[in-house]
């Protein structure tokens, strides 16, 4: 099949694109980046280099490479620094989720594409009452903290623009926390404020988290271009949700740091803000029964525990023979 990827050099982008050329497809990549079009080429690609909100060039990029599949993976990340200022930090991103999912569809719809797959969020996104672990049916957060409401809406306003349509044929995949080589959890970034004790445990550490490899997120997409039913949701997460007490300090283990200090919520909501309490001590996971069900799909690394410890494995210097 013909698939243009919109951030093809992204987390997800980077491992699908390689992935979908090697199963025969044609993939165009799109970047905003000049310097990354040798990387999309170099994973088997076709380069596009153009801005996703400029509708004009969109129309353009498209209709040059005339997909049956798109594939939104549009994010902007790379700045992400201050969590405390949590919209404003995903001020881009959303959007990319609002305004960009309207061209890219438009665009999409206009060249006749039968699939258009979009990526969404699990990570903090559910209600944080009733059960720990949520399935797609649940709904996501009514009243979350101020600082989150901006970027949930955003969420939302995807995740009801991509199922609703019908031509193209909408898909929402709800990714779980990334990680991988260098990134999401295990970005430099991350690892080195462990290893300097600037994570505290905050309150009770009683948040679920899910997370994802991005080769399984990235696997998982392919599975949903294949087998992925119109108008549905689906939670890409591993198999084993994992509260903060329990990841937090695992992934201190497993890099050589010390545990994490604890702070308790009333000063956390001082330091950090009432989002980043809510994340540590009342978000609730993702269940990944329907993936698995009807994409027939299957984390390679099916829980975060030998997941982090892999990725941290393979990163290590080795010693000379």
């Amino acid at each position: 099949m013909r698939i243009f990827v919109a951030g093809a050099t992204g987390a997800v982008g980077r491992e699908l694109v390689p992935a979908l050329a090697s199963k025969g497809h044609e993939v165009t990549g799109l970047t905003r980046s000049p310097a990354k079009a040798e990387t999309i080429r170099r994973m088997g690609g076709q380069a596009v280099v153009a801005d996703a909100l400029d509708a004009a060039t969109m129309m353009s990029a498209l209709r040059a490479a005339e997909p049956e599949v798109v594939v939104h993976e549009l994010t902007d990340l790379g700045a992400l620094t201050d969590l405390r200022h949590f919209d404003r930090a995903f001020a881009a991103t959303n959007r990319l989720r609002t305004e960009g999912t309207d061209i890219l569809l438009a665009a999409a719809r206009a060249v006749g594409a039968r699939l258009f797959i979009a990526q969404s969020f699990c990570g903090w996104t559910f209600s944080r009452t009733g059960g720990a672990i949520k399935t797609e049916a649940d709904r996501l957060d009514p009243n979350p903290p101020s600082e989150l409401r901006g970027t949930l809406e955003a969420i939302r306003y995807l995740e009801r623009t991509a199922t609703a349509s019908s031509q193209p044929e909408g898909i929402v995949l709800r990714y779980g926390s990334f990680y991988g080589e260098d990134t999401g959890m295990l970005a430099p970034a991350m690892v080195d404020q462990l290893r300097h004790r600037r994570v505290p445990m905050i309150g009770d550490g009683g948040g679920w988290w899910s997370f994802i490899h991005v080769a399984d997120a990235a696997a998982a997409t392919i599975a949903a271009i294949e087998r992925g039913k119109p108008g549905q949701i689906y939670n890409i997460v591993d198999n084993e949700p994992a509260q903060v007490k329990d990841w937090l300090p695992t992934l201190a283990q497993l890099i050589g740091a010390k545990p994490p200090r604890h702070v308790p919520a009333w000063l956390g909501r001082l330091l950090a803000g009432e989002h980043m309490v809510a994340m540590m001590t009342q978000v609730r996971g993702g269940a990944n029964d329907k993936a698995r069900r009807e994409l027939e799909w299957r984390p390679a690394y099916a829980s975060w525990r030998e997941g982090f410890a892999q990725v941290l494995h393979q990163r290590a210097p080795k010693s000379a023979a």
